[in-house]
């Protein structure tokens, strides 16, 4: 395999995956469900509330695993709400039969990410989530968790995505910083390139009295998934305004939204991915949802940079984070060839040139 087949497949090649059966389902794909670089997925039917996650492990199939832990079964053909903090595993409508050559990652899409509903995609004899092995052929299971409100999920809800690869198609430190130097992958901030480009907390805003974030609140009332829109912010949260600091202290175990200082840019025959910094640099997680379609912030169509939303939650301490301070890498992936469609080309796409931006249920 030369450098030229190593890559993420696009999504005219995520199409014919469907047209040949190495992607499996019921029904044909939705017309929106096949993005730049990945593929949404679909909820199945029926659901499971387990007494708690569990990876089925070599041998084993999540099947197998529920008929042990799961508490009970429901319907969702009609729709069926998931309280916080349980746990409910998900039979996907998308089961897989990939070439030896195709391996695949999944992710929370940022709209779950911005709801803080925990998910993350279980295969047969899995030994690790969201990792579906090069040559994987079987079913795909999503567990889910919301941690700060209640949701109303249905037969064909989208809460994670897709992205398949061939090959090892990550950039290294040295070219990303060519990319960086031909397309500027990051404005508003100084680039700093070490196993990605970091990204910085941006707690200024606009100045004193501008809004820098929000935080979720406790006891809402529940958010239909699959409805844009509908509801008031500020039922479900607490604008956090700057108040002439460059700090802010994280409560334990509450949800954060907030937004990176710089502007991230994917060019058109790249993807990137938001992982962490790392872990030992303090008391806090960023739930780094999502993947970043190319064309994401592309000037041709109307992005000039978008900045990338954080989903922060803080462990079992206060913490306190400062304004610039690191709390995640991007990392670069080549395409194998460029999408037909790029992010924000009148797809759906709904956080091109974003700022501090909530979910697309708020109005």
């Amino acid at each position: 395999m030369t450098a030229a087949d190593h890559g993420i497949l696009p999504a005219q090649a995520v199409a014919e995956m469907f047209e040949r059966g190495e992607i499996g389902a019921p029904r044909r794909p939705d017309d929106d469900q096949i993005q730049p670089a990945s593929l949404d997925l679909r909820l199945g039917p029926l659901a499971y509330r387990v007494r708690a996650s569990f990876l089925p492990g070599a041998g084993a199939r999540v099947m197998e695993k529920l008929d042990r832990l799961k508490l009970h079964a429901f319907d969702l053909t009609r729709g069926a709400v998931l309280e916080t903090g349980c746990v409910y595993i998900v039979p996907l409508m998308e089961t897989l039969a990939l070439p030896q050559d195709v391996a695949a990652t999944t992710n929370p899409k940022s709209s779950t990410g911005r709801l803080d509903v925990f998910t993350r995609v279980i295969t047969d004899e899995g030994r690790a989530f969201d990792t579906v092995p090069a040559g994987y052929r079987g079913p795909l299971y999503a567990e889910i968790s919301p941690r700060t409100f209640p949701v109303l999920v249905r037969e064909g809800s989208r809460l994670s995505q897709i992205r398949f690869r061939r090959g090892q198609p990550t950039l290294d430190d040295a070219a990303l910083s060519l990319v960086h130097a031909s397309h500027g992958l990051v404005s508003g901030g100084e680039a700093t390139i070490g196993g990605g480009v970091h990204l910085t907390i941006d707690l200024e805003g606009a100045g004193e009295g501008s809004l820098i974030g929000y935080r979720g609140k406790r006891h809402t009332g529940v958010i239909d998934m699959d409805l844009r829109a509908g509801q008031d912010p500020l039922d479900f949260w607490e604008p956090i305004i700057n108040r002439g600091g460059r700090d802010m202290i994280l409560d334990p175990n509450e949800f954060y939204i907030l937004v990176s200082r710089e502007a991230v840019h994917v060019p058109p025959l790249f993807a990137a991915e938001m992982v962490p910094f790392d872990p030992l640099v303090g008391e806090f997680r960023v739930h780094y949802a999502g993947f970043f379609d190319p064309g994401f912030g592309h000037s041709e169509i109307g992005g000039g940079g978008s900045r990338a939303v954080l989903e922060v939650r803080s462990h079992e301490v206060p913490f306190i984070v400062e304004h610039g301070q690191t709390v995640g890498r991007l990392v670069y992936e080549h395409m194998l060839a460029r999408p037909t469609t790029l992010y924000g080309e009148g797809i759906g796409s709904n956080y091109q040139g974003q700022g501090l931006k909530l979910s697309k249920h708020f109005r």
